[in-house]
């Protein structure tokens, strides 16, 4: 796809004129069709997905900085994905998917996991009633739109596995009935990379299951100052409008998968994952000893519906490579495994996802 978005000062794109929409893979009128199409869907993506601007915009009265958590939030939303936070405590993780919750009048829970923790606690269990001489389903806080999973590294495997069910399934089995979880439904879980003590090592069935997992940082100095005028000050803490219904993002989440996704990008995302397996077919041998197992199938998927929706929050209709690229960290550093020698060598899986989109030709 030679024509691609131009690029602004912050690497953001610009909005695309109409003469510069790509044209689709192939030669003669179908093609010229298709690009016709397309502007159409553009069209039509411009206007479905003007909520986000507002969404943004409500969210950012109470989240100072993490704009990229903001935004890997959406794309979870839209791409019908979960999202792994990994960062120290106080970066706003609760904060962030209570307020995004609010702004689309959507159902809150969050479930602190410890090693004490129980299937039941999680999904719910069945009570004896004595008035009605019978049991009766009580359900658990994963019946919510939005499940905050905190520390989900410190609960036992069983845990795991009734979680496991509700994020890939949407629906969790109390006895022998099976109920169906509100949707949307979004899982964001979060680890603490500091203190290891007491966890246990997600198991890579579950990992694979989050869509994303994103690394937060510390905010800068002036955002920084920000929030703690924000939080010392006189007057009530800023809350979020309701800007959209749950009705508006299930619209939403079809309307993403109508993005044009071109040829020759669907091959780029293949060649990404495939270099992660076999890094010596690309141009990468050096990091064949560095790499135990790589990305999964479900990677492929997730990057696909991840750069569509990232092209939905920048009101694009089709997707370009930056989309891939800016996805790419994201959607590949909990699938990759790295082995004893690359540790040795200190080599994260940062670098190995770099080393990969430098070396993998761009469309």
């Amino acid at each position: 796809m030679e024509n691609s978005a131009p690029l602004n000062m912050a690497g953001e794109n610009k909005e695309t004129p109409e003469d510069m929409v790509p044209t689709p893979s192939g030669a003669g009128a179908g093609a010229s069709a298709r690009a016709t199409d397309i502007k159409t869907l553009n069209e039509k993506i411009r206007q479905e997905s003007a909520f986000v601007d507002l969404l943004v915009l409500e969210m950012n009265k109470v989240i100072i900085g993490q704009q990229q958590m903001t935004e890997r939030l959406l794309i979870g939303l839209l791409a019908n994905g979960h999202i792994l936070l990994e960062g120290v405590p106080g970066l706003a993780k609760t904060l962030a998917i209570n307020t995004l919750s609010k702004t689309i009048s959507g159902s809150f829970s969050r479930i602190q996991f410890t090693p004490d923790l129980l299937p039941a606690d999680l999904v719910g269990t069945m009570i004896y009633s004595q008035k009605e001489e019978g049991f009766t389903i009580r359900k658990g806080p994963v019946f919510a739109n939005f499940v905050l999973a905190d520390e989900i590294n410190r609960a036992p495997a069983k845990v795991q596995s009734a979680l496991l069910e509700a994020m890939q399934e949407h629906q969790v089995t109390i006895g022998d009935q099976t109920f169906t979880l509100p949707e949307p439904f979004l899982v964001m879980a979060t680890q603490n990379p500091v203190e290891q003590e007491g966890t246990y090592p997600l198991p890579e069935a579950q990992v694979d299951r989050f869509m994303l997992k994103v690394v937060l940082d510390y905010p800068h100095k002036e955002e920084e100052k920000k929030i703690v005028r924000q939080n010392i000050a006189a007057k009530a803490y800023p809350q979020p409008n309701v800007v959209a219904g749950p009705d508006v993002i299930l619209k939403a989440r079809n309307t993403v998968r109508e993005v044009y996704l071109d040829e020759k990008i669907e091959q780029y995302i293949v060649d990404l994952v495939g270099a992660t397996r076999y890094p010596e077919q690309y141009g990468l041998p050096h990091l064949k000893p560095l790499i135990g197992f790589g990305g999964s199938p479900r990677a492929s998927i997730s990057m696909a519906l991840a750069s569509k929706a990232y092209a939905f929050i920048k009101h694009r209709g089709y997707v370009i490579p930056e989309d891939v690229r800016a996805m790419a960290h994201d959607i590949l550093r909990h699938r990759i495994g790295l082995t004893y020698e690359a540790e040795a060598e200190e080599i994260s899986v940062e670098q190995i996802i770099s080393d990969i989109l430098n070396k993998v030709e761009v469309p």
